[in-house]
């Protein structure tokens, strides 16, 4: 079988007055239908990842692979345009912050109309109504309300169901969620998980879901990726990533606070030249 998307070989660079910066070397993965998560510390890599696979890096940016497909579709060797009819439609990505992500001028129901119009051939009337649908499946209550609301006006735990109702509207075969839970208290993210782990079921997705959090993703995801300095130094099942073996993957985890044990003060990451490398 075919798997949902392919990477081989991804890298990922920006030139700067000071010379050219490598965020993304060489990493490869391939994904199914399942829940794949990318960990590590921040300026890892795992963002630019998710952007570079949807093409929203910065023009100057210099993306190369070996190989980059989803399905049998050469993501490398699509124009523009073509890139711009896949994104939101068959493949979509989730931001990590509403208030950045969501248009402040337009309300959150003409918002999400217009990502589904623009993909879709429909009425105003059927795009409205498949609009409640999806806000009304993402557990939000009152959808007829907040479709008039403005992204301001809603918290941010709503305002990140707006953008997964957005992203999820068109029925995507691939979503990568970017830190989705990251600004939200603990009962939130377990409902927004709630909510992607119903829908990646029922619909059949391959989910990418980037997070620093690593108890989080040992719970919710099915296989697990670690990046450090740009590159993938471990990959393993998500329910054994206590038996990690690179020292990167073991410092990460021994830096995690636990009720049992006295850890005054808390250990802290050793970094390793070689890990880099």
């Amino acid at each position: 079988m075919t798997p949902l998307l392919t990477v081989e070989n991804l890298k990922v660079s920006f030139p700067t007055r000071t010379g050219l910066v490598e965020a993304v070397r060489g990493v490869s993965f391939t994904l199914g239908k399942e829940r794949l998560g990318i960990v590590g510390e921040s300026g890892s890599g795992k963002s630019q990842t998710g952007r570079a696979i949807m093409d929203l890096t910065p023009s100057h940016a210099r993306i190369t692979a070996d190989r980059l497909t989803f399905g049998d579709t050469d993501l490398l060797s699509l124009s523009a345009s073509k890139r711009r009819a896949l994104r939101g439609k068959r493949m979509a990505m989730i931001l990590q912050d509403p208030k950045y992500s969501l248009n402040p001028v337009m309300t959150i129901g003409r918002q999400i109309v217009e990502t589904l119009l623009t993909h879709e051939r429909l009425s105003k009337l059927d795009a409205k109504t498949r609009t409640l649908d999806m806000l009304e499946a993402v557990q939000i209550h009152d959808p007829e309300r907040v479709f008039t609301l403005y992204p301001h006006e809603v918290s941010g735990g709503m305002g990140q169901r707006v953008m997964i109702a957005m992203m999820l509207i068109c029925g995507p075969e691939l979503l990568i969620a970017d830190e989705p839970t990251s600004a939200l208290d603990v009962t939130v993210q377990l409902e927004v998980l709630d909510i992607l782990d119903r829908l990646v079921r029922e619909r059949g997705m391959g989910l990418i879901f980037v997070s620093h959090d690593l108890r989080l993703v040992t719970s919710f995801c099915d296989r697990v990726l670690v990046m450090y300095a740009g590159r993938v130094v471990e990959e393993l099942d998500a329910a054994k990533l206590s038996e990690a073996k690179h020292p990167y993957t073991q410092g990460l985890l021994s830096c995690l606070p636990r009720l049992e044990g006295d850890q005054h003060p808390l250990p802290t990451l050793q970094r390793k030249a070689e890990w880099a490398l």
